[in-house]
């Protein structure tokens, strides 16, 4: 009699976790999936994100704090192997008297080495409104939502938000977005 309560209570713990073996991964992949109504990070909080990014000199940080206040500013991620990304910075530098008054903050994930050549090749350090570093914690790509390079999220004088590009875009329409904000 003992041994039929057991295979009754073995039945029953069978099917339990037969049926736990078919619900979960629906739950599972139904949590995966991104919501169409769910905002990225940067949508839900519209200014300047707090960043930290290693400097080309390998021992200073810059910060949003670094920023100067009341002027306009474009984040721009970026790879260092990236083609797209080389001919951005190129454009941006071939028409760097249009960007004078607009802190530009370039952001990579990439090796370190890479990013202290592409900062060397396009002598960065020429230009005062634009600071390097490496997002050594991996913040900027989930906080933007990153898809494509380069990315590029522009900010009026209050830091707010304007406009975020996926993807090489013409220098004119970058001043263009900031225009409509000065």
């Amino acid at each position: 009699m003992c041994f039929g309560k057991y295979k009754a209570l073995l039945n029953i713990m069978k099917k339990i976790i037969l049926l736990l073996l078919i619900v979960t991964p629906g739950f599972v992949l139904q949590a995966q999936q991104q919501q169409p109504d769910q905002q990225a990070p940067y949508q839900k909080f519209p200014t300047i994100p707090p960043f930290k990014l290693l400097k080309v000199d390998s021992s200073t940080y810059i910060t949003k704090e670094d920023i100067k206040r009341h002027h306009l500013t474009m984040i721009m991620f970026f790879s260092p192997e990236c083609d797209h990304c080389k001919h951005q910075t190129e454009d941006i530098l071939a028409e760097s008297d249009k960007f004078k008054n607009i802190e530009i903050v370039m952001a990579t994930f990439q090796p370190f080495p890479e990013m202290k050549e592409f900062y060397n090749h396009y002598r960065i350090a020429d230009h005062p409104n634009i600071k390097m570093g490496r997002d050594d914690k991996y913040i900027l790509p989930p906080f933007y939502r990153i898809q494509s390079l380069p990315f590029i999220a522009l900010y009026d004088k209050k830091g707010d938000l304007i406009t975020t590009f996926q993807g090489n875009q013409k220098v004119d329409k970058i001043l263009t977005a900031f225009g409509e904000k000065k």
